[in-house]
C-alpha cells in the first residue's frame, strides 16, 4: 500500500511535464536570435540552413535548457528529502543553512584563495557537506527530527551568512563584485562541459536517493512504526541528509545560489498531487519547471538587460514562504 501512487498525483505529473516540455521549448526559441518551432526542432538535431542557429541552439541554449533541468530536479529531491526528514515544510536546504555553507565555501575560493571555476564549485560542494557535518554533530544526540533540526540549521546558517557578508566586505572591488555575481545564481556561462559533470552527478546521487524513497516515506508513519517494520530510522535520516546535501552542493556549484527552489518545490508537488507528504519525482519535476521558467522570465522580463535566475526564484519564492507561514499560522489559530 506505501508504494501505490494515486491517480491524481500520476495525472499531476504528467501535466507537470508537458508544461515543463513546452516552456523548454519556448527556452530554445526565444532569445537574443529569435527562430520560428521548425528552425528550432531542425537545429536539435543539426540540420537545416541557418548555420548561425544550430549554432544558438546546440551550444548556447540546450546546455542552458539541460543544466536548467537537473539543478531543479537536483534541487526538488533534496527540498522533499529535508522535508520527509524533519517533518516540517520549512524544512529546506535555503532554510536549514547548508544553501548558505555552500555559498561560504565557494566565496572562500572566489575572495580569499582566487580560484577559478572549477575550484570555486569545489569550494561550494566543501562548504555544503562542511555544514552538514556541523549540522549533524549538533543534532547527534536528538537526532534528526522535527524543529531541532530546523532550528540547529537556521542558527548555523545565520552565523554562516554573517561569514559571507564579512568576506565580501573586506574583498577588493573587483573580486567583491564577482563574488555577488554568482551568489545571485545564474546560468549565463553554463555550457556543455558543465552540463554533461552535472548530468552525471545528479544521476548518480539520483540511484540513492531512489532507493531511500520507500524507508523515508515510513518515516513519516512515526519512529516507532517504521523500526517496528524494519527500517533503521537513525541510518535512513543521516544517510538521506548526506545525499540531499550533495544534490544541493552540486547544483549550487554550477549556478551559485537559488533561493526557495528546494522550499517550494515540494510543497508545490504535494498539493498538485494530494499527497501526505511531498514525493521525491513530483518535487523534483516541479523543481525542474521552476528553474526554466524563472530563468526564461529572467532573460524576458527586462530584455535585452537579463536578470540572474536566482533572483526571480528568490522573489517567487519570497512570495510563497509569507504564504506558507500564513498557512500554518491558521492552522495552529484555526
Amino acid at each position: 500500500m506505501l508504494l501505490r501512487i494515486p491517480a491524481r498525483a500520476v495525472v499531476a505529473s504528467t501535466v507537470v511535464v508537458v508544461v515543463l516540455l513546452v516552456v523548454s521549448t519556448c527556452s530554445l526559441l526565444i532569445g537574443d536570435y529569435t527562430m520560428t518551432l521548425g528552425d528550432t526542432l531542425a537545429a536539435v538535431v543539426g540540420r537545416g540552413d541557418d548555420g548561425l542557429g544550430i549554432y544558438y541552439v546546440q551550444e548556447m541554449r540546450a546546455p542552458r535548457v539541460t543544466a536548467a533541468i537537473l539543478v531543479g530536479i537536483a534541487l526538488g529531491v533534496a527540498g522533499s528529502i529535508f522535508q520527509n526528514v524533519t517533518g516540517n515544510p520549512l524544512g529546506s536546504p535555503d532554510i536549514i543553512g547548508f544553501t548558505t555553507g555552500a555559498a561560504t565555501g565557494a566565496l572562500v575560493q572566489i575572495l580569499l584563495l582566487g580560484g577559478d571555476t572549477d575550484a570555486v564549485s569545489l569550494g561550494a560542494l566543501v562548504g555544503g557537506f562542511g555544514t552538514a557535518a556541523v549540522v549533524l554533530g549538533l543534532t547527534r544526540r536528538s537526532g534528526l527530527t522535527g524543529n531541532r533540526l530546523v532550528l540547529v540549521g537556521i542558527g548555523v546558517g545565520a552565523v554562516l551568512a554573517a561569514v559571507n557578508s564579512l568576506l565580501i566586505v573586506r574583498a577588493s572591488l573587483s573580486a567583491a563584485q564577482t563574488a555577488a555575481q554568482w551568489t545571485a545564481g545564474s546560468l549565463n556561462a553554463v555550457l556543455w562541459p558543465r552540463t554533461v559533470l552535472l548530468a552525471i552527478f545528479v544521476a548518480l546521487l539520483l540511484v540513492p536517493a531512489a532507493l531511500l524513497a520507500r524507508p523515508l516515506g515510513m518515516l513519516a508513519l512515526g519512529d516507532d512504526l517504521a523500526s517496528g517494520a524494519g527500517v533503521r530510522v537513525r541510518r535512513v535520516r543521516n544517510g538521506s541528509v548526506v545525499v540531499a546535501v550533495a544534490l544541493v552542493s552540486v547544483a549550487i556549484a554550477v549556478t551559485g545560489p537559488l533561493a526557495f527552489v528546494a522550499l517550494a518545490a515540494p510543497q508545490v508537488a504535494r498539493r498538485l498531487g494530494g499527497l501526505a507528504t511531498p514525493g521525491m519525482a513530483s518535487s523534483g519535476l516541479v523543481g525542474a519547471l521552476l528553474v526554466v521558467t524563472s530563468d526564461l522570465v529572467g532573460q524576458q522580463l527586462f530584455a535585452p538587460t537579463e536578470l540572474a535566475v536566482g533572483v526571480v526564484t528568490g522573489a517567487v519564492g519570497g512570495i510563497y514562504l509569507v504564504l506558507l507561514l500564513a498557512g500554518e499560522w491558521r492552522k495552529q489559530h484555526g
